[in-house]
């Protein structure tokens, strides 16, 4: 044989070896459904954010404090706001000039009060108004990633040599670049979860598959406090790759660890060496993860009220309350889901579940979503999209209950790390705008090559 016709026939092998996610064409009526619910969640976080300081209350309409990690889902949905024609690119620029300012130059130290962050990192939680360190929450790896997520995105975006986003520009670099991810590795090659100015470091650390996909591409990408390239062998070496419900993959029990990192980073096509191996790639992991959390709703071992393949969804979520009624356990906020290595159910499903989902598999995420919205109505979905979670089989008069019970518990907040992945998927499903953005961005690209990914758009 020719070397040059064996190399084409090789060349195409590597092509088409690996599943894809198969192309999906929207309907004009599932068109107009996602326009729906993009532009009213895109509201969620335009109209509940602070002007002054960009920041985003973690829940709403309850009183709260802000989370960090929704102000940078935040940041990104300006964007999608603009492209969607809802509001103009110098409001968001705007918006997104007052965020990057606040967290430019809220002040940090190792002080317990008074601050906003240390090291770079910021804490889970500030106050709506100040800005500082809510209560004693923890300075939060993951929930930084987040932040800086969006701030990123940001960067990429606004693109024009004018001074506010030239601006918007050098604040991201100057934000991105003083996040020293080498100090909080306090058990290398690992980075902590977290740390307290009270007692230090918080001993978990970032291991198994999770929502922490971008935290380490974030930490391998930074052009000044980098983590060694050991990083990602040894986090893919705590992988629990199994059979669950029908689908082999990497595990991992709440949907959301199967998409946080996927928001800002097309993993399509693109291969670490774990993944190589395995011959897919982590975008079919999460589809594959998506159909099992849907399977083990359809088969509803514990018997809860209108599980089925329309009405399903596990993932970290409000819920109605810590108590047990009837021999059934149920919860309050909890990380809910179902894999080979645990599973945790009390009836609660969340509409991001799905929602988070949509760019995966929306042949079953969009027919959930219509569904959840047409049978339980303004119960389910109100001004903002969809309130954060439901459980039909809940139906026991009893106080402190955040939300109504006679027909099922109905949440009646909203919470912004539950919207974003609702939006941004919607829209990478239908457009890819933010997955594209991203792969503009030099942070990620190089964050990305020092894991070992390869082949796609990388190459």
């Amino acid at each position: 044989m020719k070397p040059l016709l064996l190399f084409l026939i090789t060349l195409c092998t590597v092509a088409y070896s690996q599943p894809k996610i198969p192309t999906y064409t929207f309907s004009a009526a599932e068109n107009r459904f996602l326009d729906s619910l993009e532009h009213d969640t895109f509201l969620f976080f335009w109209e509940t954010a602070n002007p002054e300081n960009g920041l985003i209350p973690d829940r709403a309409p309850s009183p709260s404090f802000s989370s960090i990690a929704a102000v940078g889902f935040g940041l990104t949905s300006y964007l999608v706001g603009v492209e969607r024609g809802y509001i103009t690119r110098e409001q968001a620029a705007n918006r997104t000039l007052s965020t990057l300012r606040f967290f430019a130059q809220a002040p940090q130290s190792d002080k317990a009060t008074g601050v906003a962050g240390y090291k770079g990192f910021f804490y889970h939680f500030l106050d709506m108004k100040t800005g500082e360190r809510f209560k004693q929450v923890e300075l939060s790896t993951i929930d930084t990633a987040l932040l800086l997520g969006g701030i990123l995105s940001a960067q990429s975006y606004f693109d024009k040599n004018t001074p506010q986003e030239t601006e918007i520009r050098q604040l991201a670099d100057q934000i991105y670049k003083r996040v020293d991810w080498m100090w909080i590795q306090n058990n290398k090659p690992f980075v902590s979860m977290g740390w307290h100015p009270e007692k230090g470091f918080i001993p978990a650390n970032w291991k198994g598959y999770n929502e922490a996909m971008l935290l380490y591409v974030l930490a391998l990408g930074s052009p000044t406090h980098p983590v060694g390239a050991d990083v990602w062998p040894a986090w893919t070496q705590s992988y629990e790759w199994a059979n669950f419900q029908g689908q082999e993959h990497v595990n991992f029990d709440p949907l959301f660890g199967h998409q946080y990192s996927h928001i800002w980073i097309d993993f399509r096509g693109i291969q670490d060496k774990y993944m190589k191996a395995k011959g897919i790639d982590y975008a079919e992991n999460s589809r594959r993860a998506t159909y099992a959390n849907r399977a083990y709703c359809m088969a509803n071992p514990g018997k809860w009220q209108d599980y089925g393949p329309t009405i399903w969804g596990l993932t970290a979520c409000d819920g109605p309350k810590d108590t047990t009624v009837a021999n059934r356990n149920f919860f309050s906020y909890r990380a809910r889901g179902a894999a080979s290595m645990q599973i945790v159910d009390d009836g609660t499903i969340a509409p991001t579940a799905a929602g988070g989902s949509i760019a995966f598999a929306p042949e079953i995420c969009l027919p959930a979503l219509r569904s959840m919205k047409a049978n339980y109505g303004s119960r389910l979905y109100g001004k903002y999209g969809f309130f954060d979670a439901f459980n039909p089989t809940y139906r026991y008069p009893s106080p402190n209950v955040n939300g109504n019970t006679a027909n099922g518990w109905f949440d009646i907040d909203y919470l912004g790390i539950d919207q974003g992945p609702i939006l941004l998927m919607a829209e990478n499903a239908r457009t890819n705008f933010v997955w594209n953005l991203m792969k503009r961005n030099p942070y990620i690209q190089k964050g990305l090559k020092r894991a070992g990914f390869t082949g796609g758009w990388l190459k």
